[in-house]
């Protein structure tokens, strides 16, 4: 079972899901942004170390606390580390009390019938175990749509609420993220697809079997306004998906009932040239903006 606290966090807690999840795909990525280019590290190791530290860096920051962030989602990597000389998801709960999750998926599959699906987790059973022993609360797992595709939305869905169900049986809250893809011409189209099999699975799930979703901000307001409210629901979370954080928080503020889970949008503006003060203040004001918008 969940831990009830943190659970009651995810629930009734006010404010946001911070995403400081990168994988190795999206690390160099992050790093750039972060102001370290590739130039910076000779391996992968290297490359691991500094994300961990812009990561480190982040959650131990005064304004980083449950008050307005009420969960982080962490790399399988950083699970493994410290932050603070503890644990990264004991820090997070005992010193923040930030609800830790863990992203599971190991990235997708090539384009089908519009949409990537989730490679396949044959570990996945023995990365849950560790979870579970590292205090972790739930987890996050993500897919792609990029068509409005039915068959592909289906088989996207689908595919997420059967490894869902795989990580409820372990005790853990699973995210299910099918992302759609911002720039498409029919996201419209997709995301009403979603909206439908979304529904149809969320209500054959059992009593008592609870997840949360993480959703791409819709372009129709509130499209996902039934499932905020669906007994079978925690928590509805959305990604910023490549919007400036301003237009994620704009966005944002017209769906109500759902917070952020911000990535990209979270950690812009922060560099690794900043001093303690500078840095503390930038993330300051992002988690703040982030925050009023999740709450509005």
């Amino acid at each position: 079972m969940p831990n009830t606290d943190q659970l009651t966090q995810m629930k009734t807690g006010k404010g946001f899901i911070a995403a400081l999840d990168q994988s190795g795909g999206s690390t160099p990525k992050a790093l750039k942004l972060y102001g370290i280019d590739e130039d910076a590290y000779a391996s992968e190791a290297e490359m691991f170390d500094l994300i961990h530290a812009m990561r480190a860096r982040i959650a131990q920051a005064p304004a980083f606390t449950g008050d307005k962030v009420v969960g982080a989602i962490l790399f399988e990597m950083t699970m493994d580390r410290d932050i603070g000389g503890k644990p990264a998801a004991q820090f997070l709960w005992q010193d923040r009390r930030v609800v830790p999750f863990l992203k599971v998926d190991k990235g997708l599959e090539g384009e089908h019938d519009g949409v990537q699906l989730m490679k396949p987790m044959p570990e996945l059973d023995a990365l849950l175990d560790r979870a579970v022993a590292a205090g972790i609360f739930g987890t996050k797992m993500r897919s792609v749509i990029s068509a409005a595709n039915r068959e592909g939305i289906a088989a996207i869905v689908e595919q997420q609420f059967a490894v869902a169900r795989q990580i409820l049986a372990k005790g853990l809250v699973p995210i299910i993220e099918p992302e759609v893809t911002i720039t498409i011409a029919d996201k419209a189209e997709a995301e009403n697809i979603l909206l439908e099999e979304l529904t149809r699975h969320l209500d054959s799930l059992d009593e008592g079997q609870e997840v949360m979703l993480k959703l791409t901000l819709p372009d129709t307001a509130n499209l996902y306004g039934t499932l905020v409210g669906h007994p079978r629901i925690i928590r509805i979370v959305a990604l910023s998906g490549g919007y400036s954080r301003d237009e994620a928080n704009a966005r944002l503020a017209e769906n109500n009932g759902v917070i952020a889970s911000f990535s990209r949008a979270l950690t812009e503006g922060l560099s690794a040239d900043q001093s303690d003060a500078e840095f503390n203040a930038a993330i300051a004001a992002s988690i703040d903006s982030i925050y009023q918008a999740s709450i509005t």
